[in-house]
């Protein structure tokens, strides 16, 4: 399966999340280091946007994976 790394903009008006495509990989080192570099270059210019890398079986699926909503994770509750 290979891996995918994209760009995600929180729309502050909205819970909407923008995705773009950056690129696909079979190595997770290669598509690690994109990653990192992309990371690098947004905190700079301090935007709302995020890089993300994912491991999924295909496009589609990266995709929906990304823009579904996860649960805030609770912490020393038991």
């Amino acid at each position: 399966m290979p891996y995918f790394v994209y760009y995600l903009t929180q729309h502050a008006d909205s819970k909407r999340k923008s995705l773009e495509h950056l690129e696909t990989f079979n190595a997770f080192k290669a598509a690690r280091n994109l990653a990192r570099e992309k990371r690098a270059e947004l905190k700079a210019s301090e935007s709302n946007t995020d890089c993300r890398l994912i491991f999924a079986k295909n496009q589609t699926e990266a995709e929906k994976l990304l823009s579904t909503p996860r649960d805030e994770r609770v912490v020393g509750e038991d």
